[in-house]
């Protein structure tokens, strides 16, 4: 098969055809590039708003209210049933998928979820808590109530909402194959959640009580009634690295109590600090016995 091994500037065959192209091509880059439009300006403007830095709401009575912005974050506990697991703190982060998210730059959706090693508040990771009616903004949320987790995902036009449905053969989660946990534009039952107390024993007495801000409690899907859950030994490979998995399962001791998997904090912002969160604050150090214990104490030479 004849090949053409000459260039354009070879008056050989199609020549002036070849030229034309050339600056056709040349012309259709450069009005894109002007609009904006070229994937890697696409791509570049996705990844700057997911990851743009957000404020967290400040709690001023220690509790969390309708319309705070907050980190969920799974705290930090070792996975004894797998020997390699995601260590730390990791919060609920939206993850688009790898391919849309390189030729797009707004979120599509269904848009998926995983959980990361950021203790920092961007677009892709803080929530805004909203009433289920979408009224009373203020209000301190309280335990047995529904609510609705939102994210705009660093955009200014956008808000998606964390949903959950029945798991079907054709819909479940990438790792487990168990209830997936996803985000939408959509407001319905599917995107209503209840916090719950962490001790069963006591979780009667605390229903109606305010949900305190960067507490360890449980949220469960209000239609399934199952507890989203962060997998720490799954990992998924996404357009950030390597996260765990994020399901909406329920995960029971020999007790009947649930799992660490099943463990969140809502974390409200640092006043000492801009862009920060009360993770961030050092803890209190330990008390030291008084020093007129230590000389008395014959075991302390």
């Amino acid at each position: 098969m004849a090949q053409n091994l000459y260039g354009p500037r070879v008056r050989m065959g199609n020549w002036n055809e070849d030229i034309y192209l050339e600056e056709e091509l040349m012309k259709d880059f450069l009005e894109k590039r002007a609009k904006g439009q070229l994937l890697i300006q696409r791509n570049r403007r996705l990844k700057e708003n997911l990851l743009r830095p957000m404020q967290l709401s400040v709690s001023e009575d220690g509790y969390v209210h309708c319309g705070d912005k907050v980190m969920l974050v799974n705290p930090a506990h070792a996975e004894v049933e797998a020997r390699l697991f995601l260590g730390g703190d990791l919060s609920l982060c939206a993850t688009p998928d790898e391919i849309k998210a390189r030729l797009s730059d707004e979120l599509e959706v269904p848009c998926g979820l995983s959980a990361a090693q950021t203790r920092i508040p961007v677009g892709r990771n803080t929530f805004t808590i909203l009433r289920a009616d979408g009224n009373a903004t203020g209000q301190v949320l309280r335990y047995g109530q529904d609510f609705c987790l939102a994210t705009t995902g660093g955009f200014e036009d956008k808000m998606l909402y964390l949903s959950s449905d029945h798991r079907t053969l054709q819909k479940s989660s990438k790792r487990s194959l168990l209830q997936e946990a996803y985000l939408t534009d959509e407001v319905s039952y599917l995107s209503c959640w209840q916090a719950t107390f962490l001790d069963p024993q006591l979780r009667l007495e605390y229903e109606g009580a305010p949900v305190p801000a960067n507490a360890k409690i449980l949220i469960y899907h209000c239609r399934t009634n199952r507890g989203l859950a962060v997998h720490r030994h799954l990992f998924l490979s996404t357009y950030f690295g390597k996260e765990a998995e994020v399901a909406v399962h329920t995960h029971l001791d020999s007790h009947r109590v649930e799992k660490p998997s099943n463990h969140w904090m809502l974390v409200t912002g640092n006043p000492r600090k801009d862009s920060s969160a009360m993770l961030d604050l050092p803890k209190p150090p330990a008390e030291a016995p008084p020093a007129l214990e230590q000389a008395t104490d014959p075991g302390a030479q």
